[in-house]
């Protein structure tokens, strides 16, 4: 079904970091998850808080752009661009391929105005419901899986019939509940979960990267 490059690279995972064995399926159907929504031209949304705030970031960087290899923007594109002479041609040279992919946590403007003007506990939660589409996915990274903005942009994320995804630690707590495909890595300590995070996320973008270009 998908690239034996792709499947590679879960393997690597787990032979660079044995501790996630055990969320090898988890992390495989989070893939899934993802790869079907980006195929269908849906979007992958993502929030969390802190050094997880920092993550959406960094994945939102890994996605949009090249990351692991070279990608070609996509013929029709290139087409358009051409009608565009000169210019056109410097971008169909400077441009790479992208996959749709929106932090909610670097949107200084509406997050300080929405948590000044209402309750700031649900600014992911109104960013979800006003960008969000059904097939969308929301990614959502919380160490402790109870962080409670996280938590509301997940219940109006399944309301808008969106799929979540969860990278967490510790036991889940409640979006393990919520999301559609969880990983929870084998790690209680904040910065000790983030640690695992990242080979984990890194491993997602390759994945998606190899099966899309």
């Amino acid at each position: 079904m998908y690239k034996q490059e792709t499947m590679q690279i879960l393997e690597e995972l787990l032979l660079r970091y044995p501790a996630l064995t055990s969320e090898k399926e988890n992390v495989y159907q989070a893939f899934q998850t993802l790869q079907t929504a980006l195929k269908k031209g849906n979007t992958v949304y993502l929030c969390g808080n802190g050094g997880s705030a920092a993550d959406c970031e960094h994945i939102v960087g890994e996605l949009v752009k090249s990351f692991k290899k070279h990608r070609a923007l996509p013929e029709e594109l290139t087409e358009n661009l051409k009608k565009y002479g000169a210019e056109g041609e410097v971008l169909i040279q400077g441009l790479e391929g992208g996959l749709p992919a929106v932090s909610l946590c670097g949107q200084i403007a509406f997050n300080t105005a929405f948590g000044n003007d209402k309750n700031s506990a649900l600014t992911f939660a109104q960013a979800v419901s006003s960008l969000g589409k059904k097939g969308d996915v929301l990614l959502t990274l919380s160490t402790s899986g109870n962080s409670q903005n996280c938590v509301y942009a997940a219940i109006v994320a399944k309301a808008k019939e969106m799929q979540v995804v969860f990278l967490g630690g510790g036991t889940g707590g409640k979006l393990k509940s919520l999301a559609d495909v969880s990983v929870v890595v084998p790690e209680k300590e904040t910065y000790k979960v983030q640690e695992l995070h990242l080979p984990v996320y890194h491993c997602l973008c390759a994945m998606l990267e190899s099966e899309n270009f």
